[in-house]
């Protein structure tokens, strides 16, 4: 479908075709004409998939066609990145528009406090912010929010893992509570279900399927011992084909700074990228990675999402991903704008199962492949063991207690499987609680009109 047809203002559709875009993606196709029509909406896609001119493009139309003044847009996300490159795409648009944006996030110096504070003060109409730094303004008491008409929640699962729940809950206390609110979200966990039902009114549901990996990724999983590891990657990064532009992901922060003295090396630069940095050495490593000035980029998920940089030509997982979606973003990240990648994620006896589940979710199995054989030999591949507590899987202890139980030849009842929830099962899930809470409130109305009519009746027999 093409813009033209989704009913936005000439004004816009003049902003698209200047920008090089003619074809809505699916995401834009549905989301659009419900955020024009003022409706409250639940969107779940991954990044990648043209989300935010979903939301960016009908709050624009709104503002211009309804002629709103005054700051009346607030976007919530999580990451700083994702916050600059929402702005940045909001000023492209909003270039013909005479609509202006402010991104909010920490890091800054006390020269942006001003500048947020006086965009907030002022009235700058569409907001970007981290819930962190909003909140600080928001406690200043000197931001406008009366006039917010629309609230956005973009990555609102992330924003949830990340643990900014209450200081959104404090937000949107600030808020008023007549507004057209859209929550963008890769996933849709009861967490945010239960924010949904807490926030929405009637919402319209928008769902498009993960999108499996670029066909130009070429996967592969190499079977590791974790002692192994470092070795491997070196032997990757130093091969004969010459990788210009790589990122190592860490599911944790405390190894991504072991990983890179692991990798440092006199013939290139090897940087660390986590939140722990100020937002200023964090703008700096991506844009010398960019250039081409770093090589590698040692970096935890929140570089997965919101941050789009070319030519990246290999993609290693130091360690499987616990979140099944977080693999595909992280190997998105290779690939892009036609081009060609490669993405090894390091899997070791405990990963197992879980990288398993990635297989299942992207259905492909992932070619295994072997170290050089001066490393040694790795894990086999199985998943015997189970799933462990901490996620992946185990090997029985060879070692453990006999167990002093008497045997019994009486075989024990099977478990009864867990029923596989079936795509699509959350919304399922929130519709039923919607309807009965519907059920609920329709039955006490019956059951206090029956009681009303029924006391004349009483009073009438017993006269």
């Amino acid at each position: 479908m093409k813009f033209e047809e989704l009913n936005l203002a000439p004004e816009i559709i003049e902003a698209i075709g200047y920008m090089g875009y003619e074809k809505a993606s699916p995401i834009q196709e549905k989301a659009i004409p419900a955020a024009i029509n003022g409706k409250d909406l639940i969107a779940v896609a991954q990044t990648g998939t043209g989300k935010t001119a979903a939301f960016t493009l009908p709050i624009l139309h709104n503002i211009i066609t309804n002629k709103i003044k005054g700051t009346s847009t607030l976007i919530i996300t999580p990451t700083r990145e994702l916050a600059m490159q929402i702005d940045r795409q909001i000023q492209g648009f909003a270039y013909f528009l005479g609509i202006n944006s402010i991104a909010i996030y920490g890091g800054g110096d006390a020269k942006e406090w001003d500048q947020q504070k006086a965009a907030l003060r002022d009235g700058c109409e569409v907001i970007v912010a981290t819930p962190g730094k909003l909140l600080s303004h928001l406690n200043m008491s000197y931001a406008k929010t009366d006039k917010i008409c629309h609230l956005i929640l973009d990555e609102a699962d992330r924003m949830l893992d990340m643990g900014f729940v209450d200081d959104i809950n404090k937000i949107i206390s600030k808020l008023p509570k007549k507004r057209q609110t859209l929550m963008f979200s890769a996933t849709m966990p009861p967490k945010i279900e239960s924010l949904a039902r807490k926030i929405l009114v009637d919402p319209e549901i928008v769902t498009i399927a993960i999108s499996k990996p670029s066909e130009k990724i070429v996967q592969e999983a190499c079977l590791v011992y974790d002692g192994q590891k470092i070795d491997f990657i070196n032997h990757l990064v130093n091969g004969e084909e010459n990788y210009k532009s790589i990122i190592v992901f860490s599911s944790t922060k405390r190894k991504v700074n072991d990983i890179v003295r692991g990798l440092r090396n006199k013939k290139y630069v090897v940087e660390a990228m986590s939140s722990d940095l100020e937002q200023s050495q964090r703008e700096e490593i991506i844009r010398d990675f960019t250039a081409k000035k770093i090589r590698i980029v040692v970096a935890t998920d929140v570089m997965s999402r919101g941050v789009d940089i070319k030519d990246i030509d290999l993609v290693i997982n130091f360690d499987v991903p616990s979140n099944e979606e977080e693999y595909v973003h992280r190997i998105g990240r290779t690939a892009r704008a036609g081009s060609d990648g490669r993405a090894v994620t390091l899997v070791n006896e405990a990963d197992m199962y879980n990288f398993n589940n990635i297989e299942k979710l992207i259905e492909k199995e992932v070619p295994k492949i072997k170290m050089p054989a001066s490393f040694g030999e790795g894990p086999e591949w199985s998943l015997k063991g189970g799933r462990s507590k901490y996620g992946g899987n185990t090997k029985p202890r060879s070692n453990s207690k006999p167990s002093n139980k008497p045997n019994s030849t009486t075989p024990k009842p099977k478990p009864k499987a867990k029923q596989q929830e079936t795509k699509g099962g959350y919304l399922k899930r929130y519709k039923d609680g919607l309807k009965k809470k519907a059920e609920e409130e329709a039955a006490a109305g019956k059951t206090e009109s029956s009681e009303n009519t029924a006391k004349p009746d009483n009073s009438e027999a017993t006269a």
